[in-house]
C-alpha cells in the first residue's frame, strides 16, 4: 500500500512561472479590453449627444419654418381675397 499506483493521473500542485505569466498576461487583456470599452462607450455617448442637440435645433428651425409658412398662407390668402374684392368692385 506504500506504493501509488502509477497508471492513475495526479494532480500536480506547482504553478510555473509560464502559468503565472500567462494569467497575468490573460487579466491584462481582461482590463484592457474592458477599459477600451469604456472609451467607446465614451465616445459614442458623445456623439449621441451632439446627435440628439442637433435634432433639438433642427426641429427648431423647422417649427419656426413652419410658423413662417403658416404666416406666410395668411397673409397670401388676405392678400388673394383684396384682390378678389378690388376686382370685383371694377
Amino acid at each position: 500500500m506504500a506504493k501509488e499506483n502509477s497508471t492513475g493521473w495526479r494532480l500536480n500542485r506547482q504553478i510555473n512561472l509560464s502559468v503565472l505569466v500567462q494569467l497575468l498576461l490573460l487579466a491584462s487583456l481582461i482590463v484592457g479590453s474592458w477599459l477600451n470599452l469604456q472609451t467607446q462607450l465614451n465616445v459614442l455617448q458623445r456623439d449621441v449627444d451632439m446627435l440628439l442637440a442637433g435634432q433639438k435645433e433642427f426641429e427648431q428651425k423647422l417649427e419656426s419654418l413652419s410658423l413662417k409658412s403658416i404666416s406666410y398662407d395668411y397673409r397670401l390668402r388676405a392678400f388673394e381675397e383684396r384682390t378678389s374684392q378690388n376686382n370685383e368692385t371694377f
